[in-house]
């Protein structure tokens, strides 16, 4: 074996060009595909993280304005949702929705503590919202049941906001905070979300609705649902949910702008239909970056041989067994495209940690919420050792094909080969 390597090593040093070649067809295969795979990887981790903020069964409503004139009312009213479309959601539609609530904000409140404070966005929600919005909580608790039949003034802030105030923010538990003239007492802190500004602090529904004198008005309302899960199940729930609540508000039943339906659902459905599509996308032009390697790898492979013909014919010629020119090959081949598959593989790898050391950190800021563009751009060890095994088998089969053939040929044939 100690002299089939040696011989190898001599025959790479008289044709460095060749095996350059070769190892460069392979290199760059598993290179690319891992990049690729990696890259896209990054892009759908950051969809899915974003995805994942929220329920997936879960729906927002939003007042809109109307586009059509009904009932000689004029288009272009504004619809601002009600008590009483709290009502139709938590009882007309029960056969489907689990546990109903809202968000009514306040802005550009002044909370402080001592002589510290910090500009916050109160707003009143049902419990429901910790688990539709996924908030974490990371000190005490959220809005319960008993705030909102009491009408607490108690607050659930950020932990950004309760730094601010205190530096010990775990210990601002059951202290009480100035929101502009009143006083909330504080039961919870809420872990940050990467993507909003965290400026929004929580307190009970009922107690918005009463502090700041809302009237009727109940904001946005959230809700969980059961029971539909096709497309066209869940399609025929918003057209009767969108026009039981567009009769509340004299609106044409077909507006579709008097209502706005952010259904969670639908989003994940078609986010995962995308990501599927983006991931076979990946896989074939990724699969054919490997196959144009393989391709180069056997082109030259059947050159080195053809090459090499009348140096088989002297080797028959003194006693070589056609075996032995085809293990020649054969190992020969293998150790190349191992060699240089292993340096492909590791560059991938380097390539897609510089990406997730840069990219994977960069938050774009639109003003209204920051998203990463890349989460994680990496490939599992899995796939790497697999494209590489593919890539070795492949200039494996490459280089036996013409192997064989040379190791067939009679000594003579070979000897007059130029």
């Amino acid at each position: 074996m100690k002299d089939i390597l040696t011989e190898i090593w001599s025959t790479a040093k008289r044709n460095k060009l060749r095996t350059g070649l070769t190892g460069f067809a392979v290199a760059w295969g598993i290179f690319m595909l891992i990049v690729l795979l990696g890259a896209g990887n990054g892009l759908i981790n950051a969809q899915m993280q974003q995805n994942e903020r929220f329920l997936a069964n879960s729906m927002m409503v939003f007042g809109g304005q109307t586009s059509k004139a009904y009932k000689g009312l004029k288009e272009g009213r504004r619809i601002n949702l009600q008590d009483k479309d709290m009502g139709t959601t938590r009882h007309d539609f029960a056969n489907h929705v689990d546990e109903v609530g809202a968000e009514l904000e306040q802005g550009g409140l002044t909370m402080s503590r001592g002589q510290q404070y910090v500009t916050v966005s109160l707003t009143g929600v049902y419990p429901n919202h910790v688990k539709i919005n996924k908030r974490e909580i990371l000190e005490g608790r959220f809005i319960n049941e008993i705030d909102i039949r009491d009408k607490r003034k108690v607050v659930v802030l950020s932990q950004t906001q309760a730094k601010e105030l205190k530096k010990d923010y775990a210990s601002l538990i059951g202290e009480y905070v100035n929101v502009g003239d009143l006083a909330f007492r504080v039961v919870g802190i809420y872990k940050n979300d990467e993507s909003e500004r965290n400026t929004d602090a929580f307190t009970s529904f009922t107690t918005m609705k009463t502090m700041y004198g809302k009237g009727d008005r109940v904001g946005n309302i959230e809700y969980s649902f059961y029971g539909l899960t096709t497309e066209q199940q869940i399609k025929d729930f918003e057209r009767s949910y969108r026009m039981r609540i567009n009769k509340n508000h004299q609106a044409a039943p077909e507006d579709e702008r008097s209502v706005w339906l952010w259904n969670r659902y639908t989003q994940n459905m078609q986010m995962s239909t995308g990501i599927s599509i983006i991931r076979t996308a990946l896989w074939i032009v990724g699969l054919f970056t490997l196959l144009s390697g393989i391709v180069g790898v056997s082109n030259i492979m059947l050159i080195t041989v053809k090459e090499r013909t009348r140096e088989f014919g002297i080797r028959k010629a003194i006693g070589a067994t056609p075996w032995a020119i085809l293990k020649l090959i054969i190992i020969e081949s293998i150790i190349i495209t191992t060699f240089f598959g292993y340096i492909g593989m590791v560059l991938g790898v380097a390539a897609n940690e510089y990406m997730d050391a840069t990219l994977g950190h960069d938050v774009i800021d639109t003003g209204l919420f920051r998203a990463t563009m890349f989460v994680n751009p990496t490939v599992g060890l899995d796939v790497c050792i697999e494209a590489t095994a593919v890539m070795i088998l492949a200039g494996t089969l490459a280089g036996l094909i013409p192997a064989r053939k040379a190791a067939r040929i009679r000594p003579i044939e070979a000897l007059r080969a130029e």
